[in-house]
């Protein structure tokens, strides 16, 4: 989830753990404090880059933007996912968009 936040522009943190708490209604929520653990993991591997931004009038922020390996984990998991809700789906007898 957290590298598809960042498919398409760099964001902060904050605004990556927001964004998931949205798109998903509330349902999902990232607390910060797990969150930023989880970034550095992915910085170290090498799925996204940071940086860090300071802007006139606000604190200096880290934005993380994907790289071309992170493009490829996504890729990769998006992959996994599909497959999990597919047997989801077929074992708890949901059917799509319901």
């Amino acid at each position: 989830m957290v590298l598809s936040t960042i498919e398409r522009r760099a964001r902060h943190g904050y605004e990556i753990a927001k964004l998931i708490d949205q798109q998903s209604d509330g349902v999902l929520r990232f607390h910060i404090a797990s969150l930023y653990p989880m970034l550095y993991r992915m910085e170290r591997r090498g799925w996204i880059d940071g940086t860090w931004i300071e802007k006139a009038g606000q604190r200096r922020r880290r934005y993380y933007r994907l790289t071309p390996a992170g493009r490829k984990i996504l890729a990769e998991q998006r992959s996994t996912w599909r497959e999990l809700l597919t047997a989801l789906q077929k074992v708890a007898g949901l059917e799509p968009g319901r």
